[in-house]
């Protein structure tokens, strides 16, 4: 097994535990996959993120073929749709986690963005998440409704099942997850709602970090 393959297992392993140990995924919730130049790893079907084995991290062809490792995970259909539509994700990471998954039940600021731009960092490093309506997992509907998003936003968050999100790599990834589940939190906390930053401090985000929103 090549060295850069090597590297990536084990990323996705370190990602698994420490999401895991913090709380943002319990049991046996959750998946965490990768792009190879030759195809996909992702972590195997009904397996916890904190006790992740590198070696049976499955591995699958451009085709969908499992190669090697355990059963892949049932969201499968749903990363390969989005490492198709968006050419630079090179890791995507789902979880399950508590505030996001609370969200979805207390009812999103907006579908087209489930949480309004109260700080620069949500801004900067997460941007605007579409929600998507439940359907039970795997549903093939729902990785048709995320790849026409793939290219446009950085992640999406499913009606009671949490958040997917996609960055250039599964460190990146799960950096921005952890942000908007934060976002989340803060929101269901504060009473009364917080504003929305203004659109001017917006913009200042926008010229000088480059923000996607």
């Amino acid at each position: 097994m090549a060295d850069h393959e090597n590297r990536i297992r084990e990323e996705i392993c370190v990602t698994g535990a420490s999401l895991y140990q913090r709380g943002y995924t319990v049991g046996s919730a959750g998946n965490i996959s990768a792009r190879l130049d030759d195809g996909w790893l992702i972590t195997p079907t009904d397996v916890c993120l904190g006790r992740l084995d590198p070696a049976e991290i499955a591995k699958v062809d451009h085709a969908g073929n499992h190669v090697s490792g355990a059963r892949p995970s049932k969201t499968l259909a749903l990363h390969r749709r989005i490492y198709e539509n968006n050419a630079e994700a090179r890791g995507v990471v789902h979880t399950h986690s508590t505030h996001l998954v609370a969200l979805t039940l207390a009812g999103v600021w907006r579908e087209s963005d489930v949480l309004p731009p109260i700080t620069p960092y949500y801004v900067m490093k997460v941007g605007h998440v579409p929600l998507i309506r439940y359907r039970k997992p795997g549903d093939p509907a729902v990785a048709e409704e995320v790849a026409a998003l793939a290219s446009k936003v950085r992640g999406v968050l499913l009606e009671r099942l949490g958040p997917v999100v996609w960055e250039r790599s599964v460190s990146q990834a799960s950096y921005a997850l952890e942000e908007l589940e934060e976002t989340a939190r803060l929101w269901l906390m504060s009473t009364p709602r917080p504003e929305p930053l203004e659109e001017a401090a917006i913009e200042d985000l926008r010229a000088t970090f480059n923000a996607r929103w």
